[in-house]
């Protein structure tokens, strides 16, 4: 099924919550995202992402764990790399909306459940229309328990 919908990244995936062009829009050079992890063993710890040298295509992007902040991985992500992270097979993802207490305040979000097959453990993502880009929070199902991160923070540019 071809369509115009910059939402819609391909056959049999639902339409993402944010395009390229939105991502592009709401970050630009030095907006930083703090990240709160929680791991299934219990052991907690933050990360901070920050974009710079943006243009049209794409970014470079810094991740570093707070507690080490001259250890820096940059990489360059596109816009369109960044959308298709939330491009979920329509076939195993449910929609539906909530909203979250969380450090950024109270946030409506649009929650994204993906399941390879019934009975399989459940992936679960909460975008912000408030913040164009990556889930606000997500728990990933590990062995031992649920790896959560958490946006603490959102300093713009």
């Amino acid at each position: 099924m071809v369509t115009d919908d910059p939402h819609v990244l391909g056959d049999g995936l639902l339409p993402t919550p944010f395009t390229a062009a939105e991502i592009c829009a709401a970050t630009g050079a030095g907006k930083t995202i703090t990240l709160f992890v929680e791991s299934p063993d219990g052991s907690t710890h933050e990360r901070v992402n920050r974009f710079h040298t943006t243009d049209a295509e794409g970014a470079t992007l810094d991740a570093w764990f707070a507690d080490n902040p001259g250890d820096v991985v940059s990489s360059r992500v596109t816009w369109r790399e960044l959308q298709e992270h939330a491009a979920f097979p329509a076939d195993h993802t449910t929609v539906s909306t909530e909203a979250l207490d969380l450090p950024l305040g109270r946030v409506e979000c649009r929650r994204y459940d993906i399941a390879d097959a019934p009975g399989a453990p459940v992936e679960t993502y909460w975008f912000s229309p408030a913040h164009p880009g990556m889930p606000v929070r997500y728990e990933v199902p590990l062995d031992g328990g649920i790896l959560r991160t958490t946006v603490r923070r959102i300093e713009p540019s």
